[in-house]
């Protein structure tokens, strides 16, 4: 097993931790204490409650309380009426600001991803942020869990860092509404391929 990301690793700039976290690992315990987990290959941007494709920009509300708490906890948000959605927070308290987890290479616990995603292709499993959500089974159970806590179900562990030549970097997804700058700007970090 790799090393878990410490919270050092949350508290810095949300472009930093949202590109240095392609190539890491998020890891759901189950309840068996079996593992399943996957190599994050994609990640979006959430800074401040400028940015307007954020959900601070409302302020702080029971929603994004979590956001603009502590760095290196989950925020976990319930989207359309059907999906769950993961995010890690960054950046020191009160300044709310989150990373999107929008993709995964599934590595461990297989099975139980198939279950989970029945009758879905393996390519399909994870290649999105609500499709890796029910394929770890995480949910709003998560939403302000410590991701750097000693006993944590959820959390990241250290992987093979992604050099910068497999990587594409793009404007964030579905801001169908949101205004420029916000909807074009280049916070969205792809490993090239996945």
């Amino acid at each position: 097993m790799n090393e878990k990301l410490p919270r050092a690793f949350f508290d810095r700039p949300t472009l930093q931790v949202a590109r240095e976290l392609l190539g890491m690992r998020l890891v759901r315990v189950e309840p068996d204490g079996s593992r399943v987990a996957g190599v994050i290959t994609e990640t979006e941007a959430y800074i401040g409650e400028n940015d307007l494709g954020c959900h601070a920009r409302a302020g702080l509300t029971p929603r994004t309380r979590v956001m603009f708490g502590p760095p290196g906890h989950a925020y976990v948000y319930f989207t359309y009426g059907m999906h769950w959605l993961f995010n890690c927070v960054t950046e020191r308290e009160n300044f709310p600001a989150a990373v999107l987890v929008r993709a995964l290479e599934p590595v461990e616990g297989l099975e139980r991803i198939a279950q989970r995603r029945a009758g879905r292709p393996r390519r399909a499993w994870t290649d999105g942020p609500a499709k890796l959500c029910q394929a770890l089974g995480i949910d709003g159970t998560f939403n302000g869990a410590d991701l750097c806590a000693p006993d944590a179900a959820l959390f990241l562990e250290a992987g093979e860092p992604v050099p910068d030549s497999r990587v594409t970097i793009g404007p964030r997804v579905g801001l169908y509404t949101v205004p420029e700058p916000w909807k074009s700007i280049p916070w969205r970090f792809r490993v090239d391929g996945r």
